[in-house]
């Protein structure tokens, strides 16, 4: 599995309109699209014109080659592409480890020294 990040920064006030379109895309576009698998969409706290979205595809090739010079990443940036600040930065990520304590620290007291 491959993690997809891009950094994406939208105009001043363009928030709701590129959320809106942004969730079309992922819901109607992206699942068209070999190998991807599923999606988040972060916005910051700090910086809100700014906006993380990770995408999981089965393999690099499925975003990089296979969406990315189709039909499909052009009909996604023509949703998208009005609200951005500047182009978005997008990195490719492998998982190296991962863990989910929530379930394990449940019960658990805390002990502070």
């Amino acid at each position: 599995m491959i993690l997809e990040v891009a950094d994406i920064r939208v105009l001043p006030g363009h928030q709701a309109e590129f959320e809106y379109a942004a969730q079309l895309g992922l819901t109607t576009v992206f699942p068209k699209a070999k190998g991807f698998r599923g999606h988040q969409v972060r916005h910051s706290i700090e910086s809100p014109e700014r906006y993380v979205l990770l995408l999981e595809w089965e393999a690099l090739e499925d975003h990089t080659v296979g969406f990315r010079e189709s039909p499909l990443f052009h009909e996604w940036r023509d949703l998208v592409k009005a609200h951005f600040a500047e182009p978005p930065h997008v990195e490719h990520f492998t998982l190296v480890g991962a863990a989910d304590t929530r379930d394990a620290l449940r019960d658990q007291p805390f002990l502070f020294m």
